[in-house]
């Protein structure tokens, strides 16, 4: 088992333009006056202006970048960190460009309600623990992960067949594992994890666990389950690692806010009935590639840009329907070939510039496909922590803790960083998520001691 798709070559298109062709109007229209910030929520802020004459529509900038574009005067920034201090510009669009940006109003978030975070600690760390399965990094039993570790991952729960949605969790036979728990000792250590504030998951998919829910009756399949899975080990939620092609968008699938592939649709609604199911304190995750998001920026599908990949940009819809109910989104920073950030530059894994790169995008949100007009908002800080792998072994990407530090430093403080600049500053942002325990401890818990180094 590995983590992540790896590609050898970068993704290239030709130059995109993020702004349309102009037109015959004489002039930009004059920038908008009296922004106002209404509403405000610890995810949110509500912004309204006067009409410019001559505009046909408005752009919205937040901390100084462009986050979406609106026909109307008015519009709600979302996907912001609670009790963060952000600053809010508008301008106005018509055939012949934009005007400059308007006078700068400010809103603070408030602090967030409760709920939705799964309890978590201010900073995490999440691992994966190879359950089902052996492999060069050897069997780590359950009591035997150390405290650092607050989200554990049981490695994996896979279908019977790749469109049944019967999910089953087989846990690793003796012949594989002469060292596994019995399922009794196994529960109990559970139990005793979970006494100490730590959530367990199961985790769906992975690199041999295709799932298509092409059907309604998969879906349902699907929901019960993976019920049963957390309701035989107590588990505290769900961990969706789906990878190869598992998703991909049908060729007429185009708006990430309303997809209608069914693969799509039902995973989601399988999604939102579980959620609904257990409840606010249920623990939802997703580990994706960059394949299947950052690469969204670029090409989305086949639907735009003709001839790319139906699995660019997947997940996006799937991550959008969610975002409500998402507790952690931790993108799988390895395995990956180069992918362009906000900065349109390509970067590639093996140093601190390529995490940076791919975390400022969830975090600043980004165009989807190159439509300035359709643009994936970012998410909470809370809700994104970054995938590495633990040691080399684990696979392509790994960089040094001096590399991790760099990383968490620039996106957390906006210091050391290198040639990529951010576009925020995020000291929420929820940590850091491995492949896998299991290799950490082959490699001498270097990387738990870097994270606990880092926050304490």
């Amino acid at each position: 088992y590995t983590h992540g798709w790896y590609g050898t070559g970068a993704y290239q298109a030709d130059d995109i333009s993020l702004i349309g062709p102009g037109g015959d109007a004489t002039q930009p229209p004059a920038p908008p006056s009296g922004l106002t910030a209404g509403t405000v929520t610890s995810s949110s802020v509500a912004l309204t202006w006067p009409a410019v004459p001559g505009a046909t529509s408005y752009a919205v900038y937040r901390d100084g970048a462009k986050v979406r574009t609106v026909s109307g005067t008015s519009a709600t920034v979302t996907g912001l960190s609670p009790a963060t201090a952000y600053a809010f510009q508008v301008t106005a669009l018509n055939e012949a460009g934009e005007s400059a940006r308007s006078a700068t109003v400010t809103a603070t978030t408030t602090e967030p309600s409760g709920g939705g975070d799964g309890g978590l600690p201010a900073h995490a760390l999440v691992g994966y623990l190879h359950a089902s399965f052996a492999n060069g990094s050897g069997y780590t039993r359950m009591a035997d992960v150390p405290d650092s570790w607050d989200v554990i991952d049981l490695a994996f729960g896979e279908p019977t067949s790749v469109t049944s949605g019967d999910i089953r969790f087989d846990r690793c036979p003796v012949t594989e594992c002469p060292n596994v728990e019995s399922d009794a000792e196994f529960k109990a250590a559970i139990k005793a994890k979970q006494a100490a504030g730590k959530k367990v998951l199961i985790s769906i998919g992975g690199q041999n666990g295709q799932v298509q829910l092409t059907t309604a009756a998969a879906r349902d399949t699907f929901v019960s389950s993976v019920s049963k899975i957390i309701d035989e080990y107590g588990l505290d939620g769900l961990d969706i690692d789906f990878e190869g092609h598992s998703l991909s968008l049908n060729a007429d699938d185009t708006d990430f806010r309303n997809p209608k592939t069914p693969v799509i649709v039902n995973l989601i609604s399988a999604l939102k009935t579980l959620k609904a199911k257990y409840g606010d304190d249920f623990v939802l995750t997703m580990a994706p590639e960059t394949f299947f998001v950052q690469l969204g920026y670029q090409y989305y599908g086949t639907g735009k840009w003709g001839g790319q990949d139906p699995r660019a940009g997947a997940y996006l819809p799937v991550i959008h329907a969610l975002r409500d109910d998402l507790t952690l989104l931790h993108v799988q920073d390895y395995n990956s070939g180069p992918i362009m950030g906000l900065d349109n530059q390509y970067h590639s894994m093996g140093g601190a510039d390529f995490h940076i790169a791919m975390t400022d995008m969830l975090l600043t949100g980004f165009p989807v496909a190159g439509d300035a007009n359709n643009v994936f908002p970012p998410l909470r800080a809370d809700q994104v922590a970054i995938g590495m792998p633990a040691t080399p072994n684990a696979g392509n990407g790994h960089v040094p803790p001096a590399e991790v530090v760099k990383t968490l430093d620039c996106l957390t403080k906006k210091t050391n960083c290198g040639s990529y600049a951010t576009h925020g500053t995020w000291p929420a942002l929820r940590g850091l998520m491995t492949w896998s325990v299991n290799w950490d401890r082959f490699g001498g818990w270097e990387f738990q001691r870097t994270f606990d180094g880092y926050f304490g």
